[in-house]
């Protein structure tokens, strides 16, 4: 009953936020040029800034574990590849490719991740090392994924493609941000108080706005139609994926905070950076948010089964 109760005052707030978003813009209190500009906002100065901060602030020195930093890695990679190549394959839909891919495999590794493991543990040092571990590669990827997917096709030959990917990787602010943050955490750098505390300020707007913008960009007769594949991308993020790496994961040894930190790796729901990356990077935004908000709402449930199945085993 505790783990269920975490989960849902996890999730549920999240979820509430989303719906405020959605009413404001309905109501006209939000207008689409507001929301514009707050994805710019969000995708271009909030969202690298939080990451810079929660990858600079990391301590991955004191529980540093090779094995644990490979095998996060290694199944994000896996992840990733997996699922895209399965959407190229099996959707109808060819525009929904990138969208979809990074919906299905990107969950809300960063945000979840430390807040799961104090609240069982009291303590998150294996949280930050699977940050560093894992939400570099997501954004990578994500960036490839998404260039590939772009729904304006401009770059028709392979060779443009691979040079707009590369681009675009180097140019993402978002990479950007958590590639400034790896010395401070490596070299074990303070930031001073002062810079700390605007940076703190501008972090803490970055999900609370991209919550809002992706409740006030919530198309509702057009994300109906395409509950299929929101339904199926949220399944993979939620339970297909935990299905087929957690065997791994325990076969290995992982337990107690490492395989919190892989169960919320593999199982957290789908991270609203997604619809602001999807949105920016000319996807399938409709879908995007539709995962969102279906695999926000679902994961009080998946995620509670998850840890009460480890629980119950004695794994954590």
């Amino acid at each position: 009953m505790d783990s269920f109760i975490f989960s849902l005052n996890s999730t549920i707030p999240i979820f509430l936020v989303i719906v405020l978003g959605y009413v404001l813009m309905r109501n006209g209190f939000f207008t689409g040029e507001f929301v514009r500009i707050a994805d710019k906002y969000v995708f271009k100065v909030a969202l690298p800034v939080l990451l810079f901060k929660q990858i600079a602030t990391a301590d991955i020195h004191s529980d540093f574990d090779i094995r644990f930093v490979l095998f996060c890695m290694i199944s994000t990679t896996l992840m990733f590849g997996g699922v895209w190549a399965g959407a190229r394959i099996f959707l109808k839909d060819k525009r929904m490719t990138g969208a979809f891919a990074q919906a299905a495999a990107r969950g809300s590794a960063a945000i979840l991740g430390i807040a799961f493991i104090e609240n069982i543990y009291g303590s998150s040092g294996m949280g930050p090392l699977m940050i560093v571990s894992a939400v570099p590669l997501y954004n990578i990827y994500s960036v490839i994924i998404l260039t590939f997917g772009a729904s304006d096709r401009q770059c028709r030959e392979a060779s443009g493609k691979i040079k707009k990917t590369l681009l675009g990787i180097v140019k993402n602010p978002i990479i950007i941000g958590i590639f400034l943050g790896l010395p401070f955490s490596i070299a074990g750098i303070q930031i001073p108080t002062i810079p700390m505390k605007a940076i703190t300020s501008v972090s803490q707007t970055a999900t609370p706005v991209a919550l809002l913008v992706v409740g006030a960009g919530f198309q509702g007769k057009q994300a109906v139609a395409k509950l299929g594949p929101a339904f199926a991308a949220a399944f993979i993020k939620l339970v297909g994926l935990p299905l087929i790496f957690l065997p791994a994961a325990l076969a290995l040894g992982f337990r107690n905070e490492a395989l919190v930190a892989i169960i919320i790796m593999l199982g957290s729901p789908t991270t609203v950076t997604c619809y602001i990356m999807a949105k920016n990077m000319k996807n399938d935004e409709v879908l995007t948010s539709s995962v969102v908000v279906l695999s926000t709402l679902l994961s009080s449930l998946t995620l509670t089964g998850w840890i009460f199945l480890m629980r119950s085993q004695g794994w954590i």
